[in-house]
């Protein structure tokens, strides 16, 4: 009986669980709501904001859209110790959101597709590893050695270093994929020898001669033009897609609309307007007339001589972490005489669509295959100067390049 008695009480303390306060239940389902949201962000869906027009006209500044990290297979953080929700710097205090005390290698589960041409991909700045803190968002670490040189970089800015997957987010076309041989022949793509698949919204820009006239605002906003750059009383200096150029031709007034390019062989004058690789004594390329210069795959080997350390000494060094050197006649790697290099990572080449107003892989190079984050998947706000693009909403990014 009394053993009886004891189980029943035992019975009933366990059923009066004691109540959480509101406090509580408020800590618990943030709690959640943070978890959830990270693990959405990780390998899920991530959102992103168009900063600047580079990739003027298929996705606009202030298109607010989500980038599929299933798409090509969500990486696994690189840094995982870091405050939730937040890319690299603090809200409010500015400061670091990650510790680079733990520090995992590279590892990506399998996505639905491979990276393909035209693709438009958004990926971790690789030249972003390194930081002028003070002007990180209008100037990158090496445009700016190149331009004032390295003493006064440091002498003048905070410099920092900064992990894979805490660089800056960029967002650019795939125009080649590992294997391809590229080249840019007057502004113009050739991917293996072939013409690039033309895109009618790409832009670039064009000269405009008229017998004196002015062109009417109404016309540019019909034809959804930027207003141009006035160069003289008759000479004009426009952004332009291919068709925006053609309807500039119908005007009777208007006597030449010709693209505007930099002619092969001709280097720019101030270092920041160079291209990689920067060593115009080999290379004399320029914006408009690059290469031919092959995509790296994984297991490409290549010569170790000048001319590719100029091209592939950053990924060797940088990306796949090697050391080389030059010494005594020869190439070291790792402290070995070495003839050849074979690479470890593939490697693409992104261009903006706003050809003479991107900062691409003209200027810093191949993106790597562990930068990559994910593919541009549908915009879900977009806004500008006169309020709401509503016919932009909730329209694929795949259909807004078409």
């Amino acid at each position: 009986m009394a053993t009886s008695l004891f189980s029943r009480k035992s019975g009933e303390k366990k059923k009066q669980k004691k109540k959480k306060s509101v406090l509580r239940e408020w800590f618990d389902a943030a709690l959640f709501a943070i978890i959830a949201a990270t693990l959405i962000r990780t390998f899920l869906a991530e959102a992103y904001t168009i900063p600047t027009g580079s990739m003027e006209g298929s996705l606009l500044v202030n298109d607010y859209l989500f980038v599929s990290k299933v798409s090509y297979g969500p990486r696994i953080p690189m840094t995982p110790v870091a405050v939730p929700l937040v890319h690299n710097t603090l809200p409010l205090t500015g400061g670091k959101s990650y510790s680079e005390s733990v520090q995992w290698k590279y590892r990506r589960w399998p996505g639905f597709s491979d990276i393909e041409r035209n693709d438009i991909v958004v990926f971790n700045f690789p030249a972003g590893d390194t930081i002028a803190l003070e002007v990180q968002q209008s100037a990158d670490y090496y445009s700016l050695v190149r331009a004032f040189g390295r003493p006064y970089v440091h002498s003048m800015f905070t410099i920092m270093h900064r992990p894979v997957d805490k660089k800056e987010n960029y967002i650019k076309r795939c125009v080649a994929v590992p294997g391809d041989v590229l080249e840019i022949r007057d502004g113009e793509i050739y991917v293996n020898g072939e013409p690039g698949q033309r895109l009618s919204h790409v832009q670039t820009t064009y000269a405009v001669l008229t017998q004196g006239q002015g062109i009417s605002m109404d016309f540019l906003e019909e034809n959804g033009i930027a207003p141009p750059e006035p160069l003289a009383q008759d000479n004009y200096q426009f952004t332009l897609t291919e068709n925006q150029a053609q309807a500039l031709r119908s005007l009777p007034y208007v006597v030449s609309v010709e693209a505007v390019v930099q002619h092969r062989g001709r280097v720019a004058s101030h270092p920041g307007g160079r291209v990689d690789p920067y060593d115009t004594s080999r290379f004399k390329w320029n914006r408009d007339n690059y290469g031919p210069i092959h995509i790296p795959a994984k297991g490409t080997r290549i010569a170790l001589n000048p001319e590719n350390e100029a091209l592939y000494g950053r990924l060797i060094r940088n990306y796949e972490g090697h050391e080389l050197e030059y010494r005594e006649g020869s190439y070291w790697l790792d402290g070995k005489k070495a003839e050849e290099y074979e690479f470890s990572m593939d490697y693409f080449w992104m261009m903006g669509d706003n050809r003479h107003n991107s900062a691409d892989s003209r200027y810093w190079g191949f993106v790597p295959i562990d930068h990559v984050v994910g593919k541009a998947w549908f915009i879900w706000m977009s806004y500008g100067e006169e309020g709401i693009r509503w016919n932009r909403l909730m329209r694929s990014v795949e259909a807004l390049s078409r």
